[in-house]
């Protein structure tokens, strides 16, 4: 492992452990790293790693940031794992931004695998996908970025224009603007509310198609009351 600071070139043999410290300005650390055909840079106030028993571990700390071409990570602390920094996991005060999808999530833990695409929120956690007017809020929320779909579980809200939906399990696929509900699920649309045991939502249409048990509110004169199906 090898970083560079004020322009002094720092190497790690194998077996050893490197403490970098910021003094009076945050310490700025450049090296890029493929994965694929990707890479990366991260800069952070504090960075300490070990290559000790072939185990490469990377700890960022203090205004940490992670950065490729399209996916920027920011949090307290950034720990990277795996052959070529594969695995990332980000805790405190988590931002994570994809400017090529049009996606934003905060989170308190973040758990991201670089070769799978795959990102794992666990904490308060919300998702907005600005492509979609989509904003997204759970307990836990597993992102696949290769499929465009997130399983959302535990106080699970979902907000687009006029419609909220509640559960607690729902399943996001950002592709195909589809929500399918389980779990005691609600849908709000306007002044009307829809309750069932299974509900799906047509999020480009607001369509709303429940089954099981179907309940529901309507107000009289809502004239987009018939998108409800059973």
């Amino acid at each position: 492992m090898t970083a560079v600071a004020g322009g002094a070139a720092l190497g790690c043999a194998p077996f050893s452990i490197v403490v970098l410290r910021a003094a009076v300005f945050a310490l700025a650390l450049l090296p890029a790293f493929p994965v694929a055909a990707d890479t990366f840079r991260f800069s952070a106030d504090r960075m300490s790693g070990s290559r000790a028993t072939g185990k490469d571990v990377t700890v960022l700390s203090g205004n940490a940031e992670v950065r490729s071409e399209d996916l920027t990570l920011r949090a307290d602390r950034i720990e990277l794992t795996g052959k070529d920094n594969r695995y990332i996991e980000c805790s405190g005060k988590v931002l994570g931004i994809d400017d090529k999808r049009g996606i934003k999530f905060v989170t308190e833990r973040l758990r991201y695998d670089r070769e799978l695409k795959i990102a794992r929120l666990d904490g308060d956690s919300s998702l907005e996908d600005n492509e979609n007017g989509v904003i997204a809020k759970a307990r836990y929320i597993k992102y696949d970025d290769g499929t465009g779909v997130s399983v959302l579980q535990v106080s699970v809200r979902i907000f687009k224009g006029d419609l909220v939906c509640r559960s607690q399990y729902a399943l996001y696929r950002r592709k195909e603007k589809s929500l399918e509900l389980s779990g005691f699920p609600v849908v709000y649309k306007k002044d009307d509310e829809f309750r069932a045991e299974r509900i799906r939502v047509d999020l480009d249409t607001e369509d709303v198609v429940m089954d099981g048990s179907v309940s529901g509110t309507i107000r009289q004169g809502a004239g987009d009351a018939g998108n409800a199906k059973p």
